[in-house]
């Protein structure tokens, strides 16, 4: 496994690009803006390329898209990349990428949801590890939740650690201002299946499932060689559930199980689920119980990972180690090779 150095303040420059989703409306465009100002604040230089601000929607974005984050990699002032926001088509940029150009030019790649299409191809194929957190978007809320810290804190090395966090956000809420910052609608209770504490570790993947069994069987499919690769280390699997209801889940991990994507797997961990819905009236927690109990394995779920926030940083392609006791949890991630 490969690591990006760690960044630096006063040292490092952002690329925020936009292999994604873009942003054009116009409240969004100021919590971008707000972001910018508060990652200089932070210390940081940023840039951004030209589709970040465009509506780049139609198809023949993907190839200027793709050359835009090339650039960005090739940019010897870049050490760390964000996505803009999430979105539905970065799948279609794949296909004009060069990927010899991320492979020779090894730097921090972060997003989460859509952009999972793109950080999970890099870390399974080219053995490069991703970051699955924040949009550049979210870091423009007024007061920074303490897990955009840490998120940039684990990119300097100063932490490895970080626990599960106090509340979490239920509700999607429209943005007023731009602003905003996250509710606290519920108290955060990670939850183990058939086990009243656990402690797990071995290489982390994962990603956004909806986009993760849009990429399994295609060309950029590499996940069978990358467990074999580190079978002795053991896999530890991580899913944000963002649309897919409680029977495209029971279908879902059918066909990973039958893959053998869960050879090696010391464990799973699922954050909250976006929309929970089925048309049997089948829980989430029944989906994957029906679903996975058989690989006799923990799981964990309702953990702070994905679309319902704050979210932990994790990094694809760690060492991994996730315990969890009495509804709190906690992650330890050491970038070894």
């Amino acid at each position: 496994m490969r690591y990006a150095p760690y960044i630096e303040k006063e040292k490092t420059t952002i690329g925020i690009c936009a292999p994604s989703g873009s942003i054009i409306d116009k409240i969004k465009l100021k919590r971008l803006d707000n972001a910018i100002k508060k990652l200089n604040n932070y210390g940081f230089n940023v840039i951004e390329t030209e589709s970040v601000r465009k509506n780049t929607l139609d198809k023949k974005y993907n190839i200027i898209k793709a050359k835009e984050l090339e650039s960005l990699y090739t940019n010897k002032d870049i050490q760390y990349i964000i996505c803009a926001t999430g979105g539905d088509f970065l799948l279609e940029i794949l296909n004009h990428i060069n990927f010899d150009v991320i492979n020779n030019n090894i730097k921090w790649l972060q997003g989460y949801s859509d952009p999972t299409g793109l950080l999970y191809t890099i870390t399974t194929n080219y053995d490069i590890a991703t970051i699955y957190g924040y949009n550049a978007c979210t870091f423009g809320m007024n007061n920074w939740h303490p897990s955009l810290t840490r998120n940039l804190e684990i990119l300097e090395g100063k932490t490895k650690e970080q626990e599960s966090l106090d509340y979490y956000e239920n509700e999607h809420y429209k943005y007023l201002t731009g602003y905003e910052e996250f509710h606290k609608d519920l108290p955060v209770q990670w939850k183990i299946l058939n086990h009243n504490e656990i402690t797990i570790q071995g290489r982390i993947i994962g990603g956004c499932l909806d986009v993760i069994l849009n990429l399994v069987g295609t060309k950029f499919d590499n996940t069978l060689n990358f467990i074999e690769k580190y079978k002795n280390d053991g896999i530890i699997w991580y899913f944000d559930i963002c649309e897919l209801s409680s029977e495209d889940l029971i279908r879902a991990f059918w066909q990973l199980k039958n893959c053998d994507y869960f050879k090696y797997c010391h464990g799973i961990i699922f954050g909250r689920s976006m929309t929970e819905t089925s048309y049997y009236g089948i829980t989430f927690k029944e989906a994957i119980e029906r679903s996975l109990i058989d690989l006799n394995i923990p799981i964990i779920y309702d953990a702070d990972i994905g679309h319902k926030h704050p979210q932990l940083t994790i990094i694809n392609g760690s060492l991994a180690t996730i315990k969890v006791k009495d509804g709190k949890g906690y992650l330890k991630q050491d970038f070894k090779y």
